[in-house]
């Protein structure tokens, strides 16, 4: 039970640190920059941590600027206010971020300028025989170490690990929690201590301060852990904050 816990963790974790540290703090708000040796390191440990959820880094940033740019509206590519439910966001999500994989979208240049590419990466990640190939080794794992068959039910997690932490904050963040700044929109922080999301969920924090790399620090609970990891990484010159980033807060 123990390895599967740690296994399931590790996943979780790692997945989630990939997706807020290099898909949405740099590949979407560009908060800091890093050279392009260590962009394709960082590309390397999104498809390792991200697995058979392998999102684009392209893709995902140039949705998530569409996101902050007409959030809560007709034009969001994931708005609980214009769906019907959970699924049919998720649903939508996937469609439009398709399109943008596949080139088959209309959106401005604007949102799509200086946004990380590495095609290789980007197209093996993709692949079916990839992703299923990942899928298979998950459960591998479960299959030497889960105690029981009840154990198997968190494989659906693994295989969609990516979307799902999407899923949380698009829609559960847009929707409960509390609110530290008005904002033109429905972002809320949905937990007090982001001990799940690696501060992905002070997302109306995010929302108010779209360029700053630290979404906590403005309540005495709010702690964000990518901060620390981020100015570490800075600090060793692998990354180089922006001079616009407030590295008061931690």
């Amino acid at each position: 039970m123990l390895i599967i816990l740690t296994f399931f963790a590790c996943h979780w974790y790692l997945s989630i640190f990939t997706q807020t540290f290099f898909l949405h703090r740099y590949a979407a708000h560009g908060m800091f920059t890093m050279s392009p040796g260590w962009e394709k390191f960082f590309y390397v440990l999104t498809f390792i941590g991200q697995g058979s959820s392998f999102l684009s880094p392209r893709a995902y940033g140039i949705m998530h600027r569409l996101h902050h740019a007409h959030a809560d509206t007709e034009h969001d590519p994931h708005s609980p206010s214009y769906s019907k439910g959970l699924f049919d966001m998720m649903w939508k999500t996937r469609q439009f971020y398709n399109d943008i994989l596949n080139n088959r979208d209309t959106i401005a240049p604007k949102f799509k300028k200086g946004v990380p590419y590495w095609a290789f990466m980007e197209w093996f990640g993709d692949r079916w025989p990839v992703r299923i190939a990942w899928g298979t080794a998950y459960t591998l794992v479960y299959i030497a170490y889960a105690p029981s068959l009840w154990w198997f039910a968190l494989l659906p997690i693994h295989f969609l690990m990516g979307p799902i932490h999407g899923a949380i904050i698009n829609w559960y963040a847009h929707r409960y929690g509390y609110v530290n700044f008005a904002v033109d929109d429905t972002a809320r922080n949905l937990l007090p201590f982001d001990f799940l999301m690696m501060g992905e969920s002070y997302h109306n924090n995010h929302h108010k301060f779209g360029g700053r790399a630290n979404f906590g620090g403005f309540r005495w609970h709010e702690f964000d852990p990518t901060y620390p990891v981020i100015r570490l990484l800075n600090g060793l010159g692998i990354i180089r904050l922006k001079a616009n980033n407030d590295l008061k807060y931690m």
